[in-house]
């Protein structure tokens, strides 16, 4: 792609593309296709997208075909790259002739929608910064790729790529010859690889899915990569009325399993069942615990109506969590619950703050209202007797429920409570931001 292209992910990529993606299709368990098979699995990959998918194969194989370089560093990164799953030469082919027929393929999808397409000159991409930052990354990866991949000279040839062909095509080369010989990769390293991805316009999925990353240990307490909500908040987002179409299990299932990119499998998990041990305390009534959750819900699980007490139900939470944190992550503990934060004071403040306009609303007017002044005296509780970062999460639902208005002022001090709780940047953002009165 070349530097004036939108990025991959505008263009709906959210996973691999191109040549690669092609790859990983050759290299899937139980497929070792003949050449016939091989080029359906081209046909089918280039008639994605109505055909727009078969740009970025054409052009990737005309950027290989355009280089110079040797017939030996082609074959080698084709057989890495779909882990020895169809080698041309097995059937009387040079990778330049395989790589000429997946242009032609390429080519003639396009012309299916435009008759008269010829493929666009393709321009190599060798901006020298990006090629130094994938040789780098090749080269801290290098023993262990060398190690799993039987291909002589698999780094070196890689690296050819890189220089001598296009540094974006080298970076999912790169990619692909990792997940194809499932070489271990570090944390660290992973979050480098994604974060050279978006230099590049890869979506993160390009970069994560198949490869085998060395996770830390999941810690409940970790905010790390976390976006926008979590925890029981997040939760409660998820089963706004007309949103959840699962069983209320199968919901919480859904959502446990959400950790994104950047976190260990079980973070989610962890984190919701951090919440729930600390409202699950003996000191938070029952009628609170269940108002904070009909209001976080805007009464999309009513709990209430179906016999079940807060309590009871978010101990069937927190067995779903248990359930998920034994599968993915055998060796999470739950940590002793901190001590509640000094921010209690000034989450308190805010909530007494908007408790007199909250008086004057209701959730969920036209079903079983819920008066915004209990759902207040009940953040009151949580706050002061249970968690006052739990608290201030559940405030911003309920202002965001409630659609309460903020000034400049408030939306301030919520961002400075943010901060001092660790919240990722895109929290407020996702929640009140739309609600704040700005002049």
């Amino acid at each position: 792609m070349t530097q004036e292209g939108p990025a991959y992910y505008e263009l709906g990529y959210g996973e691999d593309f191109g040549l690669t993606a092609l790859t990983e299709r050759l290299s899937r368990p139980g497929s070792a296709p003949g050449p016939a098979a091989a080029l359906k699995l081209a046909e089918e990959l280039a008639d994605r997208s109505e055909g727009e998918e078969a740009v970025e194969l054409g052009e990737d194989a005309r950027r290989l075909l355009a280089s110079e370089l040797p017939e030996r560093v082609l074959h080698t990164v084709w057989l890495a790259s779909t882990g020895n799953a169809f080698d041309p030469t097995d059937h009387g082919m040079t990778c330049r002739a395989w790589l000429e027929r997946i242009s032609e393929v390429s080519t003639a999808r396009l012309r299916q929608n435009t008759a008269s397409c010829t493929p666009r000159p393709v321009r190599p991409g060798r901006e020298s910064r990006l090629c130094r930052a994938v040789v780098a990354a090749l080269r801290v990866t290098a023993p262990a790729l060398a190690d799993a991949c039987p291909q002589p000279k698999i780094v070196d040839c890689l690296e050819q790529v890189v220089t001598g062909a296009d540094a974006d095509l080298g970076m999912r080369l790169l990619l692909r010859a990792l997940k194809a010989h499932a070489v271990p990769v570090p944390y660290g390293q992973y979050r480098r690889l994604v974060a050279l991805g978006w230099q590049f316009g890869f979506a993160p999925g390009a970069v994560h899915d198949g490869l085998a990353i060395t996770w830390p240990p999941v810690r409940a307490a970790s905010r790390q990569g976390i976006n926008g909500d979590f925890g029981l908040s997040r939760l409660a987002r998820q089963f706004t009325a007309g949103r959840h179409y699962r069983t209320p299990r199968e919901a919480v299932a859904a959502a446990v399993k959400v950790d994104g990119y950047e976190r260990p499998p079980g973070s989610e998990a962890a984190v919701l069942l951090e919440d729930i041990r600390r409202l699950l305390d003996p000191g938070l009534s029952d009628d609170a615990i269940t108002v904070l959750w009909l209001a976080a819900t805007d009464r999309g699980h009513n709990i209430d109506r179906f016999g079940i007490g807060g309590r009871e139900w978010l101990q069937q939470v927190a067995e779903v969590c248990e359930e998920h944190l034994t599968e993915v992550a055998p060796a999470y503990a739950p940590a002793a619950p901190p001590p509640a934060t000094a921010a209690g004071d000034e989450v308190l403040r805010e909530i007494r703050g908007m408790s007199p306009l909250a008086a004057t609303t209701v959730v969920s007017p036209d079903f079983h209202p819920l008066e915004g002044a209990t759902v207040m005296e009940a953040l009151e509780q949580i706050t002061t007797q249970s968690d006052p970062d739990l608290g201030f999460r559940l405030l911003l639902r309920t202002v965001e429920v409630l659609r309460l208005p903020l000034t400049e002022e408030q939306y301030t001090r919520y961002e400075a409570l943010a901060s001092r709780f660790h919240y990722g940047e895109d929290h407020l953002l996702f929640a009140v931001d739309h609600l704040v009165q700005r002049t």
